[in-house]
């Protein structure tokens, strides 16, 4: 165009620009979104985890025969049937199965919305509570619900409400946890009533299994170190705080010292106090290298009480020894691995944590229980996953293996 120049290009007309679309409303996070969503029950078809199930069932097996043979005396003692507690545990066991079997086809998404995570909680924080006025007291403890028709111990129940309900609040408030209100304190609340509830209960080991479980769902969840660490130190200060209430006020820490005492000490009182610490150790002692052979303990002809239930595993080292023992352990070393590589490789962060509280849950209960029968640590009285007698307790860990399996279906694990 003759005459234009560069400056002619400011007064060129243009198109209008089109008008700014007024602001939208800022979109819910998904993890809200998620726990938004109403009741739903989808079926998840694909490949099962092979490997973990031949390691639950390698577990599974395996504890039962041992519990067979460190019940087998006390059964014809007490009740005139030898197979008295075996015959309990395999329908348990069975029963167990197809729970386990049927959970991992439904979608562990199942347990995050609302209505489910806090309903489940609530539920088994009610019916402990329950226990604690009507329950069956046994040992000055009041951990045992009858109903008659079978007897139910709530705290494993509470077990599972615990870690989904952390699951489910860490998972929705993850976006926010950088404020305390967010990452903290509605964990704090929920460790308060638990701990409390069973401190009434008198369950001491379960207090600190949940300890456990509850922390390192905290320190795996992306919490800020600094909210975390805050965190552990009022925690230790409320435990303190308990402890001297316990000693100087209430005048109800005599049953604790005493088993202190037995782990310091397990000769001070071999007949009473510190019996079972006592004749745990005589067995795995007398077990050496291979054992005496199965069948062949002598503590479980009602030397070691409760040999079928919290000192199974000492009956284990009296008859197949070193070697049994390390067996054992090694299914378990092997189940931890699993269940972190499956919490390693699930879908969401939801997922991730229920493997790990899972997992948590069965690892350190596994490893009290063998540390309590070695007096490695004192007596706590906490039972050894798939092993130890107790027919509501292996359903309940056969059924949070069948959300682990769940969890792996939906992820990238090798099959």
């Amino acid at each position: 165009m003759e005459g234009y120049t560069e400056n002619d290009a400011l007064t060129v007309p243009r198109e209008e620009a089109p008008a700014p679309e007024p602001p939208k409303q800022k979109e819910a996070s998904p993890k809200i979104a998620q726990a938004r969503k109403k009741f739903n029950l989808r079926v998840i078809r694909k490949e099962i985890d092979k490997p973990f199930c031949i390691l639950i069932l390698a577990l599974l097996v395996f504890g039962i025969v041992m519990m067979f043979s460190a019940s087998y005396a006390r059964a014809i003692a007490e009740l005139g049937d030898g197979y008295y507690y075996v015959k309990k545990q395999i329908f348990s066991a069975v029963l167990g199965l197809i729970f386990m079997i049927v959970v991992s086809f439904i979608d562990y998404h199942f347990f995050q919305t609302t209505y489910i995570a806090y309903g489940f909680f609530l539920g088994s924080v009610a019916i402990s509570i329950y226990t604690v006025v009507f329950g069956t007291s046994t040992a000055d403890a009041t951990r045992w619900l009858d109903l008659g028709f079978i007897q139910l111990q709530p705290s494993e129940i509470m077990k599972v409400g615990f870690i989904i309900i952390f699951a489910f609040i860490m998972a929705v408030n993850f976006p926010y946890f950088k404020s305390w209100r967010y990452s903290t304190l509605p964990f704090a609340i929920i460790m308060a009533i638990v701990m409390g509830i069973l401190v009434l209960q008198r369950h001491m080991s379960a207090v600190l299994l949940m300890g456990i479980i509850g922390l390192t769902m905290m320190f795996v969840s992306g919490m800020p170190k600094k909210h975390f660490f805050i965190f552990i130190g009022l925690a230790a200060l409320a435990g303190g705080l308990l402890i001297l209430y316990k000693m100087f006020v209430d005048k109800d820490f005599g049953y604790i010292t005493d088993r202190i005492q037995s782990w310091r000490d397990p000769l001070s009182d071999p007949t009473d106090k510190t019996l079972q610490t006592y004749n745990s150790l005589i067995a795995i002692g007398s077990g050496g290298v291979f054992g005496l052979g199965f069948g062949e303990s002598r503590q479980k002809y009602l030397y070691l009480p409760e040999s079928q239930n919290d000192f199974v595993f000492s009956v284990v080292c009296e008859e197949l020894g070193l070697i049994g023992a390390l067996c054992v352990i090694l299914l378990f070393v092997m189940f931890i691995l699993r269940g972190f590589y499956i919490a390693s490789r699930a879908k969401d962060r939801f997922g991730m944590l229920m493997a790990t509280g899972i997992t948590v849950q069965i690892g350190a209960q596994a490893l009290l229980n063998i540390a309590v029968a070695s007096n490695a640590f004192p007596n706590t009285g906490i039972s050894l996953p798939f092993f130890s007698y107790g027919g509501t307790a292996l359903l309940i860990q056969l059924a949070e293996m069948g959300i682990l399996l769940s969890i792996s279906r939906q992820s990238n694990t090798a099959k």
